[in-house]
């Protein structure tokens, strides 16, 4: 019974334009009321988990995207990217890979990365002649790369929920992630070929020496991050806190792309974005602990178990229901709806953790740039006022080429395994 009334609900509330912490808080509320669960406890629950240092991370992760978003940080890395890859044709889309993950590897988040450098490269590549469903396609594309390159705050949130090493998380997502974009840089360099695409002047190495020294206090936010919590010097929001610091300077002192006296507008609006995040995971919980009480993960296990599904069925089956469910959810919401029913079933079943949490995290990358709901799809429309379709259209080569690389992340575990087990031991 209730799991045809939850969704009922949850997708009629959806569909009603309900933002998605009213709708899972809503469903939780009735879930409640029908199944006779007491609710006392449920906000000491929710409070309980909020009051966790990791996820005091989340908030000072965005803050610095926010300062690198409108500091200059974006064209900085945009620069030397194309400093050293001028003279190859195509070299603009190949550069929108390259300055992507550059900048999803300081700033944690898709949409932030699609969103800096969308409007920096797309005028840019439209001007050159690039045709704009390619253009629009390969940043759209990109752009995912922020979710899985460490500091994500996707596998912030995983961390928490599945009660994981955050630092091991990252770790995991560094081989995938550049996995991923060297897929896209080869795609772009064999259409560019393909199509005749125009090409940059290669520039003299004087002045690629100077450009990447410009683009040094950049280039050192993520190395300052990763050097601390590595080096065992820093915690996970020790970090956040220090790439906020630092992406601030940086903006301030190096690329000046606002004034002293902006700051308090930026901080306001990476706030309201963190703000956002934290009322869904606050929804979320509360959902959560519903699941937790009704017992329906430990009946997902015993199911699982009984049926003797293999590990590759399994796999399989998560990652075509994930797909379809990021139809329809945002990252955040996908993850914190999801994972505490999946998180008891991993183990029993032969599949590490942290290995999943890339898969899911990979899933949550195609569903951002697959309709009807992928957000940078819209991010990107918004940007460039192009028609919803022809985004579509720019994006459907690498979305092929993104889901080739789910089923390289799903069934070669050592990829994702290696350099955690590396650092950590298994």
């Amino acid at each position: 019974m209730w799991p045809f009334l939850f969704l009922v609900m949850f997708f009629g509330l959806l569909a009603a334009g309900m933002p998605i912490f009213l709708v899972l808080g809503s469903c939780a509320a009735v879930l409640y009321g029908v199944s006779g669960q007491p609710m006392i406890g449920v906000a000491q629950v929710i409070v309980d988990q909020l009051n966790s240092s990791t996820l005091m991370s989340l908030p000072l992760f965005v803050m610095a995207a926010a300062f690198m978003r409108q500091g200059g940080v974006a064209k900085a890395l945009v620069d030397v990217s194309a400093a050293w890859l001028g003279g190859i044709r195509g070299s603009l889309g190949l550069v929108t890979v390259v300055a992507c993950t550059l900048f999803a590897a300081i700033c944690g988040s898709s949409v932030a990365t699609a969103l800096a450098m969308g409007t920096i490269l797309l005028p840019a590549m439209i001007e050159k002649g690039y045709p704009r469903s390619f253009a629009l396609g390969v940043i759209g594309a990109s752009g995912t790369i922020g979710i899985v390159i460490p500091p994500s705050l996707a596998l912030i949130l995983y961390g928490i929920v599945a009660e994981q090493s955050v630092p091991r998380l990252f770790l995991a997502g560094i081989l995938p992630g550049l996995l991923q974009a060297s897929a896209f840089f080869a795609w772009v360099w064999y259409d560019a070929r393909r199509r005749n695409f125009p090409k940059e002047a290669a520039l003299p190495v004087g002045d690629r020496l100077r450009v990447t020294a410009r683009a040094l206090p950049a280039l050192a936010v993520p190395v300052v991050v990763l050097v601390g919590i590595y080096g065992g010097i820093v915690t996970v929001t020790e970090a956040a806190a220090l790439a906020a610091v630092a992406a601030l300077l940086v903006s301030l002192i190096f690329y000046r792309g606002f004034r002293v006296s902006q700051t308090v507008s930026v901080i306001a609006d990476a706030l309201r974005s963190a703000g956002t995040i934290m009322l869904i995971v606050a929804s979320a919980l509360a959902f959560g602990h519903w699941m937790t009480e009704s017992g329906a993960p430990a009946k997902l296990v015993e199911w699982v178990l009984a049926h003797n599904l293999p590990t590759w069925a399994f796999l399989l089956t998560m990652n075509v229901l994930l797909l379809i469910l990021g139809c329809f959810l945002e990252v955040v919401a996908a993850l914190l709806l999801v994972i505490p029913i999946l998180a008891p079933a991993l183990i029993p079943l032969g599949v590490d953790p942290v290995h999943f949490s890339i898969i899911f995290t990979h899933n949550m990358e195609i569903a951002l740039i697959h309709p009807p709901v992928g957000l940078n799809l819209y991010v990107l429309s918004t940007i460039s006022d192009a028609p919803i379709g022809e985004v579509i259209r720019g994006i459907l080569p690498f979305l092929i080429l993104l889901l080739i690389v789910l089923g390289i992340i799903t069934y070669v575990p050592a990829l994702t395994m290696w350099l955690p087990n590396l650092v950590y031991g298994h």
